[in-house]
């Protein structure tokens, strides 16, 4: 598939090339954290403000998990209870944190008038697959169990994230159709499903971008415990045959992205199975757009759909 970045992303994508960033998986992951979370500061817009974050700690399977809460200024309610997006931040399960997307949650919270709830779950390779999937599982639990509390309609609770974090939100939706609690709905941000990586955009030059082919296995070599966890749907949702009764989702990808053809698909299997979705692609943007608002004018119309269906959602 040919693609061109729009000149916004071009202009980016050379503008990072230029400055001589070493690869990830030239690095050690904690130099690769500190890499991450230093470019986020170049490329964020300036949030918005809100009305209130507030740090929690969460009770994990192995310790405490931190995490945030954020409140918008406008803020939608109902008996005095609001609905909740309960979120999972990207980095391929080895980089990202609270600090990375703080900025997105921000503004999610602001686009969306709801609650968001930030959770930093452990990362790869100190805690290797499962760990990632059984803090995000634990953590959506506990949001439910804790609803009244802070406020959050139980009965409006979504889950969403971006990549790595898209990835956990499909699984945590899929263990809450079998396990519970209930989900209201799943925003996928070109969301990685499929750990056999043999889609037709894992091998496209052109989707070799920010996110190259080489730093995915990277990523996939520090997370999972062999090629073993490759066929595990906590690893690769899209290894789930049946996908019905799922909570309606929104689907995002863009154009120049590894990930592109596994979004694209998972969204259709999940339409076939009768699961109400949106799905929407950025043909000329590449993979990690929507965090770069300061550079990108895609990113803030992306972030508008995303708030627009997180609103019609109730």
């Amino acid at each position: 598939m040919s693609v061109t970045l729009d000149p916004d992303a071009a202009a980016v994508l050379h503008a990072f090339r230029e400055a001589g960033r070493p690869p990830y998986e030239t690095l050690s992951p904690v130099e690769a954290r500190q890499m991450y979370l230093a470019g986020r500061v170049v490329s964020n817009p300036e949030p918005p403000q809100i009305a209130s974050m507030e740090s929690l700690t969460i009770p994990g399977p192995d310790g405490l998990i931190p995490a945030r809460l954020y409140k918008p200024l406008k803020l939608r309610q109902a008996d005095g209870l609001s609905p909740c997006l309960v979120f999972f931040h990207g980095g391929g399960w080895v980089i990202g944190d609270l600090d990375s997307h703080d900025v997105v949650c921000r503004t999610l919270a602001d686009e969306g008038q709801l609650i968001v709830v930030s959770v930093d779950y452990r990362l790869a390779p100190e805690h290797r697959f499962p760990a990632a999937v059984d803090d995000a599982i634990a953590a959506t639990e506990w949001v439910s169990k804790n609803a009244l509390s802070l406020g959050i309609d139980a009965s409006r609770l979504l889950v969403g994230g971006d990549s790595a974090g898209g990835n956990l939100a499909a699984v945590v939706a899929i263990n809450a159709r079998n396990a519970g609690p209930k989900i209201a709905g799943q925003v996928l941000i070109y969301p990685a499903t499929d750990f056999t990586m043999t889609h037709p955009s894992h091998s496209e030059p052109e989707t070799s971008a920010l996110l190259t082919h080489s730093v995915i296995r990277w990523f996939r070599d520090h997370y999972l415990n062999g090629a073993t966890g490759i066929d595990d749907w906590r690893a690769s949702p899209a290894r789930v045959q049946n996908l019905s009764g799922l909570p309606p989702a929104f689907v995002l990808t863009a154009g120049a992205d590894p990930l592109r053809d596994e979004g694209e698909e998972f969204a259709k299997r999940l339409g076939n199975a009768g699961v109400p979705v949106v799905y929407r692609t950025y043909p000329g943007q590449f993979h990690g757009f929507i965090t770069m608002g300061k550079l990108l004018p895609k990113a803030s119309d992306a972030m508008r759909e995303i708030g627009s269906w997180l609103k019609a959602m109730g």
